[in-house]
C-alpha cells in the first residue's frame, strides 16, 4: 500500500514541468494514439522510482491535452507481470498494475488535491483530499469520465511475458467543481501534478513517479513533490 496514510517525506526538491496543448474539438476516447491531440503532444516519462529499483523496469509515458470542457490523458505502458483482479468503482486498484494521476486544479497547495487511479482493466478509484480529509468522488460524477483500456477488465492469471497496455480518458472540469475551487485551464494557467505507476500486489511490485519523490518508503500522497502542469 503506497502511503495511504501518514506523510513520510524527508526533504523537498526541484520540480519538473509539462506543457499541455489545447484542442479545439472534442476527442473520442478510443485508445487511438494517431489522433491529432496525441500527435502534437509531448510525452512525460516516469523515470523515477520509490523503494527497490524495479526489475524489469516498466516504461511508462503519458500525454496530456485539454479543451474548453475537459482534460485528456493517454498512458502508454510497456510492462511485464501484469494483473487486474480488483473490479468496480473505488476498488483497491493500486494493488494491480495501475497508473495514477494526482493533481491540484491550480497552483496553490492549500486547494487540496485529487487522486485518480486506474488499473490496466479500466477499474478506477477517484478521491479528493484536503487537510487530512479524504472525500470519495460520487459515482454519478465519476460516470461522466470516459475511460478506454486496451486489456481485459479482469486478469486473474498474471501476464508474465512483456505486454504493452494503454489507458486513455476524458475528465470533465465540471466534476471537479463539485469538490473544490477550480482554475479552469487556458493559456498561462498552471496546475500541480504528479504521475505514477504501481503494482503493489503483483509478483514484481514497484512504484514509479514522474516528478521525483524523496520519502523513507513508497508514498504517493505528497503534494509538495508535485510537478507543474502548464497550459498552452
Amino acid at each position: 500500500m503506497h502511503g495511504r496514510g501518514k506523510n513520510n517525506t524527508v526533504q523537498s526538491m526541484d520540480i519538473v514541468r509539462y506543457s499541455a496543448k489545447k484542442t479545439q474539438r472534442k476527442i473520442s476516447i478510443n485508445g487511438d494514439p494517431s489522433k491529432s491531440i496525441w500527435q502534437e503532444a509531448a510525452w512525460a516519462e516516469l523515470k523515477n522510482y520509490l523503494g527497490p529499483i524495479p526489475e524489469p523496469f516498466p516504461r511508462v509515458t503519458v500525454k496530456i491535452g485539454y479543451d474548453e470542457e475537459a482534460l485528456y490523458l493517454f498512458f502508454n505502458v510497456s510492462d511485464q507481470y501484469v494483473k487486474a483482479v480488483h473490479k468496480g468503482y473505488q476498488a483497491e486498484v493500486w494493488k494491480d498494475s495501475c497508473v495514477e494521476f494526482f493533481f491540484i486544479p491550480g497552483d496553490d497547495l492549500a486547494l487540496g488535491y485529487f487522486n485518480l487511479e486506474v488499473n490496466c482493466g479500466g477499474s478506477a478509484l477517484f478521491q479528493y483530499r484536503k487537510n487530512s480529509y479524504c472525500t470519495e468522488i460520487d459515482e454519478q460524477d465519476f460516470n461522466q469520465i470516459s475511460i478506454y483500456h486496451s486489456l481485459p477488465e479482469v486478469i486473474q492469471k498474471e501476464i508474465e511475458t512483456p505486454v504493452n497496455w494503454t489507458i486513455e480518458y476524458r475528465l470533465p472540469f465540471k466534476i471537479l467543481e463539485n469538490y473544490c475551487r477550480l482554475t479552469r485551464p487556458k493559456k498561462g494557467i498552471k496546475w500541480r501534478m504528479n504521475l505514477y505507476k504501481c503494482a503493489d500486489e503483483t509478483s514484481h511490485p514497484h512504484w514509479l513517479t514522474w516528478n521525483r519523490i524523496v520519502s523513507s518508503k513508497p508514498n504517493f500522497h505528497v503534494p509538495e513533490f508535485f510537478g507543474r502542469l502548464h497550459f498552452e
